[in-house]
């Protein structure tokens, strides 16, 4: 057989433009006489592979082998048959099955390639290869044949699939196999997949789409397919004001309601990597002046959602319910960290088509990340690919890379109503739902109850503690009716409710807020998913806490509403210790109380909470056990049990206008939560009504009001529905962020009761002032800034 390593030996992963040294002569038709075909598809091997891996070195030295264990178990258990290329695996009336068939061909071929597996260049894998490929060829994925059931198999799925074998075994295929392979991809990828920029060719999807084009063109030597697949990336590049892709703001949008940087944004930054890399040093280079936004995505859509190398769930879609699948014999824990670790090989992977500057910063951040992802070590992690491994091994040794801190700040990401909060020892993360975004996204059977996750969820982790929150067996074991942050109605709701890929958007407008980039007041008009429930619901992000305020629930369906504190996941043992006003409560599972407001609690490990509203609050340890089968249709039917501690409001059955106001203080001890309570005057809340919702804490120069409607709170008057942000420094400055999250305002008068000298910097949205005893601010016409703050800047009188 072919000598695959001698071939090898001439691949260059890194440079994009590598060419392969000695190719073989091309085949009738296959690529033109220069071998430019042949060296992109060295080009390509190289990148897939991920360059030379160290067989010898761990983790790769186990990778390799079990890499090889799998397969091997794979091909003895292959059985072709009419409906099926293993038993298991039967697509007569599901084509996900033929494209899991596809993905376990090419894992087999990776061990056929890779020394190390125990399988490299085994002569009886190569004939079964073969033997797999043609069956699924002439039994189901071949030019004529009808599509059924999901789209993405046949177009996404089994096409990049089936070209990757193409590349991986090209020395082994005929030109017949080649050319019925192609026109197998022709028929179900046909050029007019990328004719327009919609549907399900936006995106993501559209660069998987362009991925499928340029690499049937570079196999079958047809160069207009690749000048097709380059000139189809344009419309991804520019920012959208709707529906899928980038915005301005940072936001990514997949499925046109459903925010998804973690993962389809993972698939975009890793695709577009790959095919600028493919195209680098050829004809078909990428040079639209466009494909600079998706390298200035980097810092400022993904970025701010990756902690301690985990990419935070609230933009993960419907993935989050994918833990363990009952299709994966290893049983591979797909979470929170494992999403960001495929982010962060991503990053490294389009760095390589960045400039110098931008390739130097993101190898810095990712080396950072990593150091710091002391949960799941990224090069432990069983999911990811042995080339993701090996781009992140490099960027870990590099010894010229000095990793860089997370960053401290709040990102307010208005396009799919997002935010994030970044404190020296913390990170948090909001999700809430309007008439833009869904509640949730659930579809092909995934994600059956996370109806919840836009209610105000409010997820949050530390530097050093509470990592593997969210991680470990957080989804199919939490009270779905009980997610952290939330207000919602105990009304029982079906699987999937609300409908698939985004359906259950709530009719509400007013969701967003105001940030100076440090601290951030936002705001929520809830509406229940299924629900009568209404709430106002604000939170206020500083330096050490979140204020949480709510107002105006209201609810007739006839059950319990309530407002989770929070709901921490204390492993399946975690006895953590809850102190409530000074006093330690049971550690028994199945304790519960109620306690009076004012008042306090800490947890042991992970921090405190100031209740200083109306109502009392309720604490509850309980063990849930769960699976992962129960949220999602193809997850692991094998029950998790984990202990939770919770704390609650219960606004009772049918409540018609009840509120509260509570601080969360990550990382607080006991003694700190206290001081905190018993500083009364630290924090005046301004209003907690349906008409505004605003606190002041004078100590930190911080005025913060959302306004559901026209009025006054504290120093502050709005002439409609807006959010205000209000920060006095000490060099006798102030600003004043503004905006306006319903997008409806066409002018909006700002009165701040407060002496000012001068204007010193303006919007171009500001269309009048006045300054004296008092500020008055005039603008114009908001409905087209998208939710963005409007920032002025004052000196003080």
């Amino acid at each position: 057989m072919t000598d695959v390593w001698s071939r090898r030996a001439f691949l260059s992963a890194a440079g994009g433009g590598a060419l392969l040294l000695g190719a073989p002569a091309a085949r009738a038709g296959a690529a033109p006489a220069d071998g430019t075909h042949d060296a992109m598809r060295a080009v390509w091997l190289g990148l897939f592979l991920g360059g030379d891996v160290p067989a010898g070195a761990e983790p790769f030295r186990s990778r390799l082998a079990d890499l090889g264990a799998l397969s091997a178990g794979w091909r003895s258990a292959m059985a072709p048959a009419p409906g099926s290329l293993w038993p298991d695996l039967g697509y007569g009336a599901d084509p996900e099955m033929m494209m899991q068939s596809y993905y376990r061909l090419r894992t087999m071929a990776e061990a056929y390639l890779r020394p190390g597996t125990g399988l490299a260049g085994d002569p009886g894998l190569r004939s079964d290869l073969l033997t797999g490929l043609d069956h699924l060829h002439a039994d189901v994925y071949h030019a004529g044949q009808v599509r059924y059931g999901n789209w993405y198999c046949w177009q996404i799925g089994a096409p990049q699939a089936l070209l990757d074998l193409c590349v991986l075994l090209y020395e082994e295929l005929s030109a017949s196999q080649l050319a019925g392979f192609c026109a197998a991809v022709d028929h179900f990828v046909p050029d007019s997949v990328v004719g327009s920029y919609s549907g399900t060719s936006t995106g993501a999807n559209r660069v998987d789409l362009c991925r499928v084009l340029a690499l049937r063109g570079v196999v079958g030597g047809d160069s207009a397919k690749i000048a097709l697949a380059r000139d189809a990336l344009t419309p991804v590049f520019p920012y959208v004001t709707a529906g899928d892709g980038l915005y301005r703001d940072g936001s990514f949008v997949q499925h046109t309601w459903v925010p998804y940087t973690g993962t389809y944004g993972a698939v975009l930054l890793g695709g577009l990597g790959m095919l600028f890399a493919l195209l680098k040093g050829t004809a078909w280079q990428v040079t639209d002046p466009g494909a600079q936004i998706a390298f200035d995505a980097v810092e400022r859509a993904w970025a701010p959602f990756l902690f301690n190398g985990l990419v935070m769930d609230g933009v993960s879609g419907r993935a989050v319910s994918r833990g363990l699948m009952v299709a994966d014999p290893r049983q591979v824990q797909q979470d929170d960290h494992a999403r960001g670790h495929a982010v962060l090989a991503a990053i490294l992977l389009l760095a390589q088509g960045a400039s110098p500057s931008e390739r130097a910063r993101w190898r810095a951040l990712v080396k950072g990340w990593m150091a710091r992802d002391y949960y799941s070590r990224p090069l432990a992690d069983a999911s990811l690919p042995l080339s993701s491994l090996a781009r992140l091994a490099e960027a870990e040794s590099d010894t010229s890379v000095t990793a860089l801190p997370e960053p401290v700040g709040h990102r307010l990401f208005a396009s799919m109503d997002r935010a994030t909060h970044r404190r020296p020892g913390w990170a948090a993360s909001l999700s809430m739902a309007s008439k833009r975004i869904a509640h949730y996204e659930t579809g092909n059977g995934e994600n059956l109850r996370g109806w919840h996750t836009g209610s105000g969820m409010l997820s949050w982790w530390g530097a050093t503690y509470g990592n593997g929150q969210y991680s470990d067996a957080f989804w199919p074991t939490v009270d779905p009716y009980r997610l952290p942050g939330t207000t919602v109605s105990r009304k029982v709701l079906a699987d999937g409710a609300g409908g698939d890929w985004g359906a259950s958007r709530p009719d509400a407008a007013w969701v967003g807020g105001t940030t100076d980039g440090e601290f951030a007041s936002l705001g929520q008009h809830l509406r229940g998913l299924g629900s009568t429930l209404t709430a106002r619901k604000s939170w206020f992000f500083l330096d050490d806490t979140i204020v949480c305020l709510g107002a105006g629930i209201r609810c007739s369906d006839g059950t319990v509403v309530e407002t989770v504190v929070d709901n921490r996941n204390l492993g399946a043992a975690g006895t953590h210790a809850l102190t409530v006003g000074g006093v330690v409560q049971p550690a028994a599972l199945g304790w519960s109380a109620a306690f009076p407001s004012p008042g306090w609690a800490h947890l042991a490990g992970f921090g405190g909470y100031v209740m200083s509203g109306p109502g009392s609050f309720r604490g509850l340890r309980e063990a849930r056990t769960g699976r992962w089968s129960e949220i999602n249709r193809v997850g692991s039917t094998t029950a998790l049990t984990r202990r939770y501690l919770s704390l609650w409001y219960d606004h009772g059955t049918d409540p018609a206008g009840a509120g509260y106001v509570h601080q969360m203080m990550p990382g607080a001890t006991a003694a700190q939560t206290a001081a905190r309570a018993a500083a009364t005057g630290w924090l005046s809340v301004l209003a907690n009504s349906e008409t505004a919702q605003g606190v002041s804490v004078p100590s930190l120069g911080f005025t913060g009001v959302n306004f559901w409607q026209a009025g006054s709170a504290g120093p502050l008057e709005a002439g409609g529905p807006c959010s205000v942000t209000v920060r006095e420094r000490p060099d006798g400055t102030a600003t004043l962020c503004v905006a306006d999250p319903a997008r409806a305002l066409t002018s909006l008068t700002l009165l701040w009761n407060r002496p000012v000298a001068a204007v010193l910097s303006r919007p171009q949205s500001l269309v009048s002032q006045d300054t004296g005893t008092r500020l008055r601010l005039g603008f114009g016409d908001l409905t087209t800034a998208a939710g963005a703050g409007q920032q002025v800047v004052v000196r003080l009188g």
